[in-house]
């Protein structure tokens, strides 16, 4: 008698598992009297009989079918185990894990923009994290006709939709076409939502959604850069002595001995100058163009207008220049 016990007894087990695979389903084979059930950390096992669930169990150990399992399903709690019968059913077991998956457009999307009238070509990167949400719809519509699903077929329905979201939401959120990634989290935020809404059907949800970077062509992101620092410098004249000083530094351009060691200094002077005005603006319009007299009544000591000393009297002997 115990060699026929031992001949009968299963172990149903998730055997094939991956890191990669969402669920993997243990068919075909009758369930025995004494059989066991074991369940690892990270899965839920599900009993399925005739495509409708008759159980969840989700909490990690090692079960005897017959007294911990059967007593519990749905339809099948009165089933008694003869001594040449089984129960069959399916059972399918699932990665509760949440999957983390790296996305990226394979092909430019053209995204309409004003500035290229045929289209502004962008690639996108990120990443998405999804998990399985309902057992019910789940069973319904992927793992009642499959025996396996792994996180690449999940991949291949979110790319087969993506470019189509990057457009919608870069058009509408995409501010300054020239720079997106200041609206990536807008972006990536809309596109979750209808992703989440798409994969509901599947019982599956989106969790979260990402983009890292937008990438634009190499001509295009060149004037951008470009545009960025002429931005930073402030007009075009002071972009060419800031080019100029730095050529003079970095000994692309070679001085000339005194004279373009002075031009170098006087550049220099020129934009403190420029700098100290933008920096004090206020002062620079109280303070007069052109400087007068003094206005205390005392006769300088030299003529303002011409430099000749003076003698003490009210008008400049050189120049006539009034001196008090």
């Amino acid at each position: 008698m115990v060699f026929f016990k031992n001949q009968f007894a299963n172990v149903v087990e998730w055997e094939e598992f991956r890191d990669d695979m969402i669920f993997w389903k243990w068919s075909n084979r009758e369930i025995k009297k004494g059989s066991k059930l074991i369940i690892r950390p990270g899965q839920d096992a599900i009993f399925v009989n005739n495509g409708g669930i008759e159980g969840i169990f989700q909490d990690e150990g090692e079960y005897s079918i017959d007294s911990d399992i059967v007593p519990f399903l749905s339809t099948l709690k009165g089933f008694k185990f003869g001594f040449n019968s089984g129960m069959r059913v399916e059972v399918v077991f699932v990665n509760t894990k949440e999957f983390t998956v790296r996305w990226g457009t394979q092909n430019p999307i053209l995204i309409p923009t004003p500035q290229l009238p045929g289209g502004m070509p962008i690639r996108a990167n990120g990443t998405f994290v999804f998990k399985v949400k309902d057992y019910v719809t789940f069973i319904d519509k992927i793992a009642g006709v499959r025996d396996s699903y792994l996180v690449e077929d999940v991949k291949l329905r979110i790319t087969a939709v993506l470019d189509q979201l990057l457009m919608k939401w870069i058009s509408r959120e995409g501010k300054d076409m020239f720079n997106l990634q200041a609206n990536a989290f807008d972006i990536a935020r809309g596109i979750q939502e209808d992703l989440d809404m798409e994969l509901l059907d599947d019982g599956i949800s989106i969790a979260d959604f990402r983009v890292m970077s937008f990438n634009y062509p190499a001509e295009i992101q060149e004037m951008i850069t470009k545009t960025a620092s002429h931005s930073m410098i402030g007009d075009m004249q002071r972009y060419q002595q800031a080019s100029m000083t730095d050529g003079i530094a970095s000994g692309k351009v070679k001085s000339g001995g005194v004279a373009a060691d002075m031009t170098g200094m006087m550049m220099g002077m020129n934009i403190a100058k420029d700098m100290m005005q933008n920096m004090n603006p206020d002062a620079n319009r109280n303070q007069p163009s052109n400087p007068a007299a003094p206005s205390s009544g005392q006769r300088p000591n030299f003529c303002p207008n011409c430099g000749t000393k003076n003698e003490g009297a009210n008008f400049c002997p050189n120049c006539g220049n009034k001196l008090a």
